[in-house]
């Protein structure tokens, strides 16, 4: 598949929505890492792009005392494919994570 041709406008615009949603993301994950934002709350924010978008693995390394390797386990325990992305959640993946951490990181 072939990308189609962009003018200079487009291209512009789409680099900065790009730079934009990760500048977004770098805030929420820094929220999540200082505990400013809790795993639920980040949930609850589901149907916002940028949470809706992001990889669950990412999003669970961006807790507190939670690393790659860590969040890799959880999402193996819980049945969670490495390739999830937080808007694919099913009901019971959410259950499951929530449980997980307590409901409160």
């Amino acid at each position: 598949m072939t990308l189609p041709a962009l003018t200079k406008g487009q291209r512009r615009a789409a680099l900065g929505k790009a730079q934009e949603m990760r500048s977004r993301r770098r805030r929420l994950r820094e929220q999540l890492k200082k505990g400013a934002m809790t795993l639920k709350e980040a949930l609850d924010r589901s149907d916002d792009e940028v949470v809706a978008r992001m990889r669950v693995a990412y999003l669970l390394a961006s807790l507190p005392r939670v690393g790659k390797t860590t969040a890799r386990k959880i999402m193996e325990e819980i049945g969670i494919d490495s390739s999830r992305r937080v808007q694919g959640l099913g009901k019971r993946q959410r259950e499951a994570l929530l449980e997980r951490f307590g409901g409160k990181r």
